[in-house]
């Protein structure tokens, strides 16, 4: 029989997806899009100016979403939003409710420098980091390094562009995949109350 803290986490499963797009957001046709409507109550964080990026008042952004709507949930950050989402979640009142967290081909800090200081420091929910050989805005190596420091797993996408709507990445059945496999490896700790994992709980992709 399921205590009552477990039968209340086991309510509120699953968990909700929360959209984290890029600079610019995503179109009606781009992959995040498209997730969108493969999950009930799927959730977007939305900028005041999609194209000032601003690292602080991002990040607040999505807090605020998280904190006002009901838990838990599992973020599909694309681009900029992969920062932003990174950012966020050093706060432990932003993490607190987040099992899972996507960051598909993640810009590089260096080139928005501009718009705050990154420090990429491990995050304490399972990640998983997806890079591509021939993005513009990220070189591989530099994915590779970024999913370390956040203590992510990493998949190389190969020749991917950078993971957008002009590289092909529409409907994107890989990516719910992956959203699944997140929330899949959460639940059975879901189960048992107080159950919160940590670092040696983290998904280990071969």
């Amino acid at each position: 029989m399921l205590s009552h803290a477990a039968s209340s986490c086991a309510s509120r499963w699953p968990p909700r997806l929360v959209t984290v797009p890029g600079l610019h957001g995503s179109e009606g046709g781009h992959w995040q899009s498209w997730l969108e409507r493969q999950f009930a109550r799927s959730l977007r964080v939305e900028q005041d100016d999609w194209d000032a990026p601003d690292l602080a008042r991002w990040s607040h952004a999505l807090g605020r979403l998280l904190a006002r709507e009901r838990g838990p949930f599992v973020l599909a950050a694309h681009s900029y939003g992969c920062l932003v989402a990174a950012h966020a979640l050093q706060k432990g009142t932003v993490a607190a409710d987040v099992v899972g967290t996507l960051l598909v081909a993640p810009a590089s800090p260096e080139k928005f420098r501009f718009a705050g200081a990154f420090e990429a420091r491990r995050l304490p929910m399972p990640a998983i980091l997806i890079g591509s050989e021939t993005d513009p805005w990220m070189p591989l190596e530099g994915a590779q390094r970024l999913a370390q420091q956040l203590g992510s797993a990493f998949v190389n996408l190969g020749d991917a562009g950078h993971v957008n709507t002009a590289a092909g990445f529409g409907p994107w059945p890989r990516a719910k995949y992956l959203v699944d496999t997140l929330v899949h490896c959460e639940a059975p700790r879901r189960l048992h109350a107080g159950s919160d994992f940590g670092v040696s709980d983290r998904l280990k992709l071969a």
